[in-house]
Order: C-alpha cells, then structure tokens, then sequence
C-alpha cells in the first residue's frame, strides 16, 4: 500500500503498467477510456468541472498526475503545495474518477502512448489545435476533446490570494 493511501484508494492509484492493464482491458470490453491529465496541485471548482466533464466523454475515466519533480519544472519554485501521493489520495476520492496513475513527464504524451486512450480530454486554457499530446493521440487511433468550464479558476491565484490574504506573520504558524 502506497503510504497514506487508504486500502480503497490503492486500487485506484495504479502504477503505469497496471493503468496500461486497466486500459487494455476496458478498450477490449468496448468502453471508452478517457484520460485527463495536469498537476492538481491545490484542488479547485475548476478542476471538479474539468474531470466531471471529462468523465461524461466516455466510460473509464483515468487521471494522469504531474510528479513532484515535473510540476517543479512547470510551475516553479516552491511547487508543488502537496506531494504526488496526497495530490493523488485528493483525486482518487472523486467518484468521477476511475483511476489516478502519477507520471514523471513534462507532458502525457509517453502516457498516452502507453495507454491509447480513446479520448484524451484537456481543459480550456487549451484549444484542439494546441493540446502538447494531440499528435500522440491521433497517432494512436484517438481524438482529442476540450472539457470543462471556461479557465477563471488556477492554483496559481488561490495561491496569490492566500499570501495576500495571510502574510507571513498574521495568523500564520511561525
């Protein structure tokens, strides 16, 4: 068992030859295997909106997330906020969500390779035309979706205000 993962939550977080087993096996049975990925890095509406519209595009729904190390490529210093294993425990308590696998890449594009997922759904800061993997998904018999709601929600702003909102030395442990 993954530490601090609870005996519900393991069968959910998978490592990635066991999503490549999960995806083969739904693909194999008819169902459309959805993967949305990204960092999750500080849980907000936007990204509820974003799987749940993810999940309604097919039947097996997998979460990609981000590495430690790789969000600290993308997003910068002090990043991530949580390490993968709770990031993953967060997502893996949403019922739209089948199953959370943790890659250490800077984009799925190795992730959807391994799992071919039918449909690769992305959230609205991006456009069908500049999804970093869509090559990769259309290489492997699948398209690429836009889901969610319009991007006016990020980590990156709860962040901002909460620093404004606390600073250091107001309310804050020392």
């Amino acid at each position: 068992m993954m530490c601090g993962l609870t005996e519900a939550m393991t069968g959910k977080v998978l490592d990635l030859e066991a999503a490549r087993a999960v995806a083969a096996a739904a693909r194999a049975s008819g169902r459309r295997v959805v993967l949305a990925n990204g960092c999750f890095d500080l849980l907000h509406v936007g990204h509820v909106r974003y799987l749940e519209a993810a999940r309604a595009l097919g039947d097996v729904l997998i979460v990609g997330l981000n590495a430690d190390a790789s969000v600290r490529r993308l997003k910068g210093p002090g990043r991530p906020l949580m390490p993968a294993t709770e990031r993953a425990e967060m997502l893996a308590a949403f019922a739209v969500v089948d199953h959370v696998v943790v890659f250490d890449d800077d984009t799925a594009d190795h992730l959807v390779s391994v799992l071919r997922p039918s449909i690769h759904a992305k959230g609205t800061d991006y456009a069908l035309d500049s999804v970093p993997e869509g090559t990769s998904v259309r290489a492997g018999g699948g398209e690429v979706a836009i889901a969610g709601d319009p991007k006016s929600h990020s980590s990156r702003d709860l962040i901002a205000i909460i620093a404004a909102r606390f600073p250091r030395g107001e309310g804050s442990a020392p």
